[in-house]
């Protein structure tokens, strides 16, 4: 009989675990499995347990007839004369981190971008026969026929390996909305000081993104608000190969709760530094499509 326990990891792999085991109650499993199969398997939860913690209970040689393995960082799986004890390890003391603002988190997260986005990543290996362009949209709204385009933002994969980024703010609108402006971090003073007229936004990042393959999450929803302002503007829309990896997600990781970016990225283990922030949303979207190619699940 084998016993694990689950915390705080991603759904996807409480599905994954159902194929051998039965969840008898929310993050807690039993089967029976051979040894080889059972090592695999702890071998895949390590492998797919994200920031959560997993501990496993199962027969073996011991005077106790069992043995356990865990994950969790303040505790110790120690053999006291052939009988597995859990010891409990001394806790350290976290400091608090400083910088929780808006604008400390803005600021952190361009700092970020700018020194892993300027230069080429060694563990990317070529996989593109022609560059690649996550592009993410911050609007005033959901509706495009009413809403504006506030903030672009776009990260590019050469076929060598190089990143590239763009990000423009976009002059459309004289007062963001409150509650625009609670989840971007984006103001009306900023869009004034910062921003550019649409016209220019929009051809800058035609010049970015030239005859690159584009990608996004929800894709439908950016290409939408692109078509208005570039008929707004007097410009012929993009022609570039496009793909959503929104319905790929859906196909490949089908326990998810939901499939909201967010969700999506802690279960492909992706970190994004700051949510809801164009630039760093593409470069989010560009690194789940980097796994997706290189799981084979997309095919550019």
């Amino acid at each position: 009989m084998i016993v694990v326990t689950l915390s705080k990891v991603p759904p996807s792999l409480r599905g994954d675990l159902t194929k051998w085991y039965q969840e008898i109650q929310t993050g807690v499993y039993v089967g029976n499995v051979s040894a080889r199969v059972r090592d695999l398997l702890w071998e895949r939860i390590l492998k797919n347990i994200g920031t959560g913690e997993a501990t496993m209970a199962y027969n073996a040689a011991t005077e106790l007839g069992y043995q356990f393995r865990t994950t969790r960082k303040d505790r110790q799986v120690f053999d006291y004369d052939g009988i597995p004890l859990m010891m409990h390890l001394k806790q350290q003391e976290v400091p608090v981190k400083h910088g929780f603002s808006s604008a400390a988190k803005f600021h952190k997260g361009m700092t970020m971008s700018h020194r892993r986005m300027t230069k080429y990543r060694k563990d990317v290996k070529p996989i593109l026969s022609k560059p690649l362009v996550a592009l993410d949209l911050e609007t005033t709204g959901l509706d495009s026929t009413k809403a504006e385009i506030i903030s672009i933002g776009a990260a590019k994969i050469m076929p060598d390996g190089q990143l590239l980024q763009f990000e423009k703010l976009i002059r459309s609108v004289d007062s963001v909305p409150s509650k625009i402006t609670e989840l971007t971090g984006i103001t009306s003073e900023q869009l004034q000081k910062q921003g550019v007229e649409l016209s220019l936004g929009l051809e800058a990042l035609s010049d970015f993104v030239k005859d690159s393959v584009i990608i996004g999450y929800n894709l439908e929803f950016d290409e939408r608000f692109l078509t208005e302002a570039l008929r707004k503007v007097g410009k012929t829309e993009f022609t570039n190969s496009t793909h959503d990896l929104m319905p790929i997600v859906k196909t490949t990781q089908e326990f998810l709760d939901n499939y909201r970016l967010t969700t999506v990225l802690e279960a492909y283990q992706i970190e994004n530094l700051d949510p809801h922030h164009a630039l760093s949303d593409a470069q989010a979207t560009l690194s789940l499509a980097e796994k997706l190619i290189k799981n084979g699940d997309l095919i550019i």
